[in-house]
């Protein structure tokens, strides 16, 4: 990973934001998510000694919020406020440590819109219109008769109102070029790379002014000399981060952390973050955020969350049943960041026991019961080292530079798969160098090193967690009569920092295992879903050889384009990069909407000979598993270059 990809800002404060979340819903694991990511961040900056400053909150305006008041019988002031207590909340029981709690009906963050208004204005860039086409309510979104799928918002799917009004629009047009320029210039500055490409083609395919106002209700910031029209809700509420960043009201503040360094968002909001928001700062002379990232979606035990359904998990349900700490384990790292994800209580069961309870809580009992057993609970400092000892202490080094670029460039779920390798390696040096066969011998001093050293690794693991597992993380410290104040990441890793003569005591059970409750769900899910038929063709697959494998040729790819292809149900048009531009013709449109594909990282049959589709030349095929009806693209985890070959 180059160093443009490590987004270090010790000059001035780190600012990290999440989206503000709609008050309209209820908070979700979709939610938590985000914000425990946004969290875990903060906490690994404000470890590495930087000055960090941590926002989330509440988006409060809208036809939307004005309308579910209303079928309530209640004022939309009364339901925002019913609603933050909820996020408020959750926040709580998840320790997350933001600094501010914005709310875009706070009176400093209309003084704020006004303020860009103004500044747009004064630009050239706000114009009186008239504006007619389809207007989705849920989603707060304009769409053309094109962008429409069967005649319903592209987006959820719902009905859609036809609206003929009096606008003021943005010129958006005018940002086209200025905005390409910024993202092909800045590769950090849209993550992870399959989002900056779908960006990438939507700015490519042009940009329409954007209607900034709406008319018909009144909940929400009215514009300067029209209260007839309110400001339309995703430029109210985007400029939510210039408010709790300072943006007129404090000065000092705002020239500390402005820019953001990173604004985290699901990637269903990309398009606002990555090309509204940019152009509204452009307009109005201000920096532009450092990093967005789009993190991917959550389903549950496979399936879509949804109300109807009634799967929809909330972050309290989670930590009721797992608790705070094992959530947020969880959930930074069953995927990559960036990926879509499944919740599901086998799995959510399986890192419990498999990495918290047996890993973890194993390494923790060893290190702390062997000290109590052999050393009559007092620790020894270390005396000369041998192999065993020196391996150990070189993972440290390797840890150190493994976990801090990967959080750099929130890869969470590959700095936790290298702490849990360090752990692994603890674990190892235990069973290879068997301090119970020294105690035994009676060689003290080999002994005490081997204690030491068990403390030590557990120690440094604890560090390592508090990003992620603060209460674990004091826990294993308390447990190890360690005091890590006054130490930043860097210093906490250095081998011998563990304090010797402490009184230390055999410390319990880190988590408490899920296996019944795991088998009794795989037992039922087993019950619940019957074992596939297979199809009389399916019964004997012939096998080939190795040389009739490497006849095909895959290659790595990154979907530019796609429209349905007319007079099909199915079909679909793909504009591919695999290191050169290929035109294939997909049979997937029963599993994926057009406006979802571009951007893609798939895997491709580069060398299958080219056929006929509805008068379009297909040069190749996509791979992927299921059903016609229920197909999954096969994607890659990470990113890699256009064309590579998969061997």
């Amino acid at each position: 990973m180059t160093e443009e990809h490590i987004l270090k800002q010790k000059d001035k404060g780190f600012y990290i934001t999440t989206p503000i979340y709609y008050v309209n819903d209820v908070p979700h694991i979709g939610h938590a998510y985000t914000t425990v990511a946004a969290d875990v961040l903060a906490r690994y900056k404000r470890l590495c000694g930087e000055k960090v400053f941590l926002i989330t909150g509440t988006d409060e305006h809208g036809k939307k919020i004005q309308r579910s008041a209303e079928e309530r019988g209640i004022s939309p002031k009364a339901l925002a406020d019913e609603v933050v207590t909820k996020f408020k909340d959750a926040w709580k029981i998840l320790n997350i440590k933001n600094d501010d709690f914005i709310r875009t009906t706070e009176e400093r963050h209309a003084r704020v819109v006004y303020e860009m208004w103004a500044r747009m204005k004064a630009n050239g860039d706000i114009y009186p219109g008239l504006y007619e086409g389809w207007y989705c309510i849920p989603d707060e979104s304009y769409w053309t008769e094109k962008e429409l799928v069967n005649g319903k918002c592209p987006v959820c799917g719902r009905e859609v109102e036809r609206i003929k009004e009096e606008s003021y629009f943005f010129r958006l047009s005018k940002y086209q070029q200025p905005l390409l320029e910024h993202i092909e210039s800045n590769s950090g500055f849209i993550l992870p790379v399959s989002r900056k490409n779908e960006i990438l083609s939507f700015v490519r395919d042009g940009l329409k002014d954007l209607s900034i106002t709406r008319a018909g209700f009144e909940w929400g910031i009215k514009v300067p000399d029209n209260p007839k029209l309110v400001i339309y809700v995703w430029l109210d509420a985007l400029l939510n981060y210039l408010t709790a960043a300072g943006f007129l009201s404090d000065e000092g503040k705002f020239s500390s952390f402005w820019p953001p360094a990173v604004q985290i968002v699901g990637k269903d909001i990309i398009k606002f973050h990555a090309v509204y928001w940019p152009a509204f700062l452009m307009s109005a002379g201000l920096p532009l955020p450092k990093r967005i990232f789009a993190h991917g979606w959550w389903t549950i035990e496979g399936m879509k969350m949804s109300k109807s359904i009634g799967n929809v998990v909330s972050p309290e349900s989670l930590v009721k049943d797992y608790g705070t700490d094992a959530t947020r384990y969880f959930l930074m790292r069953e995927v990559p960041f960036g990926l879509d994800g499944n919740f599901s209580q086998i799995a959510m069961n399986t890192r419990i026991n498999s990495d918290l309870a047996n890993d973890l809580g194993n390494l923790l009992s060893r290190a702390t019961g062997m000290v109590v057993r052999f050393a009559k609970g007092v620790l020894q400092a270390a005396s000369e080292q041998d192999d065993a000892d020196r391996t150990l202490m070189q993972k440290t080094e390797w840890l150190y530079r493994t976990y801090s670029q990967a959080m750099n460039n929130l890869e969470f779920h590959t700095a936790l798969t290298a702490l849990w390798e360090f752990i692994g390696e603890a674990n190892r040096y235990v069973d290879l160098t068997k301090p119970w066969q020294d105690a035994k011998t009676g060689n003290t001093a080999r002994l005490n090193t081997r204690l030491y050293n068990t403390i030590e690794a557990t120690r440094i693991a604890a560090a390592y967690l508090l990003p992620f597992m603060p209460d674990t993380a004091e826990t294993i410290l308390n447990a190890l009569s360690q005091d890590i104040k006054g130490r930043d990441l860097e210093k906490l890793s250095q081998w011998g920092g563990a304090i010797a003569g402490v009184k230390i005591t055999q410390a319990p059970p880190l988590f408490e295992k899920k296996l019944e409750k795991s088998k009794t769900d795989a037992a039922r899910a087993e019950r619940a879903v019957p074992p596939p038929q297979k199809h009389p063709e399916q019964q004997a697959v012939p096998l080939i050889s190795i040389d009739e494998f490497k006849k095909t040729e895959l290659k790595v790819g990154t979907i530019i384009s796609a429209q349905k292809v007319e007079g099909s149900q199915k079909l679909i048009k793909l504009e591919v990069d695999i290191g050169e531009k290929r035109t294939i013709v997909a049979g997937i449109g029963k599993s994926y909407k057009p406006e979802e594909l571009p951007g893609k990282r798939i895997v491709v049959v580069a060398n299958l000979q080219p056929a006929e589709l509805f008068g379009i030349q297909s040069q190749g095929m996509l791979l992927a598993a299921g059903d016609p009806e229920h197909l999954a693209l096969l994607t890659l985890d990470r990113d890699t270059t256009n064309g590579t070959r998969i061997k």
